[in-house]
Order: C-alpha cells, then structure tokens, then sequence
C-alpha cells in the first residue's frame, strides 16, 4: 500500500492540469485488472465532467443479491507545490523528499523533527490529502471482490474537489440513476478525508459525522471617482472595501455554531482596486471577497448578518469621510461636501440594471462577459460581472454591493441517525480496546469536503438568497440541488493521521493509515451492513 501511494503521487494531479486529467487512467488500469471487474466490465465506468475531467465509478456487488450499499469516497486532485521552495523538484516524490528531510532536519520547523524521528513519517504532496485515504479504499474495494462484506461498495474517486468540485457535482446524478437502476439502499457515503487539527499542537483523533458548509460572500464597493488633487470631491472605493473587510475580518458575530461550538471565523482571500492601469484619477471600484463557514445558518440569516456589516461599514466609511472633510474645510475656509453610502445586494443590483436596460439586453450582456472572459477562474468572472453591472448603474454610486461567488458546500450533518450512531460508538470501541486510540467524534469536518454534495443538509431552507446573489448561478455554475435532496445520504469521515495540510511539510502517519485505519474501516462497514 505505501508502494501504491508513492505511485499515485508520483503523478502531479493539480487541479486544473493535464496531470488531473490523466490521472483516472492509473485507477482504471488497476481496477481493470481484478478478476471482479474482468467478469463484470460494466461496473468500472469512467464518467467525464462538463470541462473535459473524468472520475471513476466501480460498483463491486457483494456475493449474494442485496440493496444495501456503501459508497466510498475520495478525491485525487491536490493543490500545487510553489510552497515547497528549494524542495519542488522532490514534492511529488514520497521516498525520496523524506530522506532529503532526514539528511537536512536541523533546517526543519520542531514539529517536524519530532515526527521524522519516530520513523513512521511520509512527506509529500498529497500523501495526507489524501492520496492514502484512496489508496485504503482501493484495498477495501478489492476485499470486497473477494466477497469480504455482506453488502455492495461503490467506490467513487473525483477531480477538483481542492477548486470547485465539478467532479463531485457531476457524481451526484450518476449516484441518483445507480441508485434508482438498482434500487439501492446507501447507508452511507464514507470519505477518508484526513484528521484535521481543532488547534496548533492538537495530537487528537477524530472521527467525522457530518461536513462543514463554505460560502464566499463578496463585497463591491463603488465609490466616486475624481483627480488625487481633489479627494473630497469623490470616494476612493479602496477606502470603502478596507473598511468592510475590517468589518468582517475575523469577526467572531459571524461565526456558525453547532452546540455552542463555534466554527472559524470568516477570513479575507481577495481585496483589491479594479483599476486597470495607472493614473491620477482614484479607484472608485474595489472589491473583498471572504471564506466563510456554515453550520446551521440558512442562506437568508447569514445574508441578513452580512447586510448589517455591510451598513455599519457603510455608516463607518460616511462618519471617516464627514470628519476628514470637516477638518479640512476649516483649515482652508471651505465648506465640506458629505457622502451617503447606500448598501445592497447583487439581486436588487441587477433588478436595478433591468429596469434601465431591460431583461434581456442585461442577460445578453452577461453572457457576453462569461464568452470574452471564460479563461477567468469562477471567482475573478463573478467580480466582473458586478463590476460591470455597477458600471451601467452607477448613478446609484456610492453603494457596496453584497454578491457570493463559487464554490458554495452545503454544511451537512447525520450525527441524529441511528445507524451512524451505532457504527461511531462501534469504530471507537474497536480503537480504543485494540489499538488504545481515542476518538473523539466532530459533527463537522472542518476540512470542507465533497461530502456536502450528498448528505443530509443541517439547514434545509430555501436556497433563494444563494441563488438570486450568485452572478454565476446557471451561467457556467450551479448545484444540483434536487438530485442531492433525492440522495440525502447519510455520511461520515475516517481517514488517516495527518499533517500540515496544504503546505510544504504535508506528511502522512503511515503506519496509522495502512494498519488501524484501514481496519477501523473495515469494522465500521460490517456494522453498517447489519440490519
């Protein structure tokens, strides 16, 4: 198993590049070669994606007819390597980066010395996430091929779930057509997504039932133009989105909570002038963008929320404004001019743009955008089009405009259901009795995962607000909201002992993953199967 997952990240699968692409053939051709899937050829299936990337279906039936089905999860895709430095040429090769970190440890953060030195450590990019969590599920298929469980595993493997999940979201039709061809009866969908640490130096292990939510809420901020040599004459949009994003920042009011247990806080990813160019004329379109954490929020409260920040960053940006001018009037005898900033949604943007240009010269316009513009990533194609909206309305300047760009996971949850209940309790005696681990179950990985495509949603309300604030919502994206309702599976994630996701000194406990995790696995998947 360690040769299988040198293997596997010996290809550098990095979302979006030809790599990714290739890699399903490597699976393909293992699976392809099991005496199962010899006789029965039409089970192993490669189903293609709307971009062009592929994921692998293989359905291995357990030796007498049943519904009962456990889907196996995983990804293959995995971030790229510019944090590896000196180290890139070696990232993706496991053996051979650990004895360049051996022979160079005096240079290694603590941590890592600590865990290089007990000898069970493997570096690389995708070892922890989570090249091992598939190659765990490749050994558990190939058990089943050999009759090992009572009930059916259907191993799902999928591109870009480190981007915008097209893989997962292609999945989810073809899980609903298995499921309605066969009548099958998932009892759960399990990933073997890594653990992930609550807190630096946490040494804990967890066991998952549920997946945290993700959305990005963005914020234009259209200010007023005008020469460096007059700046009260107009606003400088930079001005109005660092003060927005002082806002929400780290903002502790907007942190979901799942039984007094809080999830992150919200935390910026882009903030930036859409100013083309230099010259003297001051920006006067700027946007910020954040990750923000969902566990029982609905759409509609959590934008309720975020138009409040928006209106006190509103009410904070007239105040600084006010106060400079007055300051500065007195000091040259002039009188001070004053800005009122209104606040509103990309909705009630567009409704604005409708009513002026029409219905449908406004969504001619943005299909235009997404034809010229389709070499931009998701969230760079949804600014524009905001931006570019707000152009054509900008007599309603100065505004900040709240919009979501992609990707958005539903946070789900199955930490009520019976049956997982009774599979955790049984997965942490089995740990605790044979191999002295505790673990300690989380409702939510806080990983985000592809889980949330399928699972039973924590919040089941109206998905409105998500879809009327998303300016690419069925223009290039969308979820397939229906099929994952018809699905609604139960979930739950074990995967292997890991650390320092996404970042150069990624390593894997490798004795962990191909010894008791595997074993827990394959404790939990008898109890589910049991009636």
């Amino acid at each position: 198993m360690t040769d299988l997952l040198c293997e596997m990240v010996r290809i550098p699968s990095i979302s979006g590049s030809q790599a990714e692409k290739d890699f399903p053939e490597l699976i393909i051709k293992k699976l392809s070669e099991m005496d199962y899937f010899l006789q029965h050829p039409d089970d192993l299936q490669q189903l293609f994606a709307e971009d062009g990337r592929s994921l692998v279906s293989a359905f291995v039936r357990a030796p007498e007819p049943t519904a009962k089905t456990v889907i196996l999860f995983s990804h293959f895709d995995v971030v790229d390597i510019k944090d590896f430095g000196k180290w890139q040429d070696s990232a993706f090769e496991v053996k051979a980066l650990t004895q360049q970190f051996y022979r160079e440890m005096d240079r290694l953060p603590q941590s890592v010395r600590e865990d290089l030195a007990s000898g069970h450590w493997l570096f690389g990019r995708g070892s922890m996430d989570m090249k091992s969590g598939l190659a765990v599920h490749l050994s558990l298929l190939e058990m089943a091929s050999q009759g090992a469980f009572s009930g059916n595993l259907l191993f799902i493997s999928v591109p870009d779930e480190e981007a915008n999940s097209v893989g997962m979201r292609a999945a989810v039709p073809h899980l609903l057509q298995l499921k309605n061809k066969y009548n099958l009866d998932y009892r759960v969908a399990l990933n073997s997504e890594p653990m992930f640490s609550l807190y630096p130096g946490d040494d804990h292990h967890y066991i998952y039932t549920g997946s945290i939510g993700k959305i990005m809420p963005g914020f234009l901020c259209c200010g007023k133009e005008t020469h460096v040599g007059e700046p009260f004459s107009g606003l400088n949009s930079n001005l109005m989105a660092s003060l927005v994003t002082a806002e929400i920042e780290l903002n502790t009011d907007l942190c979901d909570q799942d039984e007094g247990k809080p999830a992150p806080p919200p935390t910026n990813l882009i903030q930036k002038g859409l100013k083309s160019g230099y010259s003297v004329q001051t920006p006067h379109h700027s946007v910020t963008l954040f990750n923000l954490f969902l566990l029982e929020r609905s759409i509609a409260e959590l934008s309720e929320l975020l138009l409040r920040k928006a209106t006190s960053a509103a009410r904070k940006i007239e105040a600084r404004y006010h106060d400079e001018a007055e300051k500065y009037a007195k000091r040259t005898g002039s009188s001070a001019s004053h800005q009122t900033v209104r606040v509103q949604t990309f909705d009630q943007l567009i409704h604005e743009a409708e009513r002026s240009l029409g219905k449908e010269k406004v969504a001619q316009m943005i299909d235009a955008w997404i034809n010229q513009y389709r070499s931009m990533d998701d969230r760079g194609l949804s600014i524009l089009i905001v931006d570019q909206l707000a152009a054509y309305c900008n007599t309603l300047a100065p505004m900040i405009i709240l919009f979501y760009a992609p990707p958005f996971y539903p946070a789900v949850q199955s930490h009520h259901h019976q049956r997982i209940q009774a599979t955790v309790k049984k997965i942490q005696d089995h740990a605790q009795n044979v191999y002295r681990t505790k673990l300690i179950e989380q409702h939510y990985f806080s990983g985000i995962s592809d889980l949330s495509y399928i699972g039973v949603p924590a919040n089941r309300s109206s998905m409105d607000q998500l879809r009327g604030n998303m300016p690419l919502w069925n223009h290039g994206y969308s979820i397939p909201f229906t099929e994952i309702e018809a699905l609604s599976v139960p979930v739950l994630n074990l995967g292997p002992v890991g650390r320092d996701p996404h970042q150069w000194t990624e390593r894997l406990d490798v004795d962990f993953a191909f010894g008791p995790l595997k074993e827990l696995l394959i404790d939990g998947i008898h109890e589910l199967f049991k009636d």
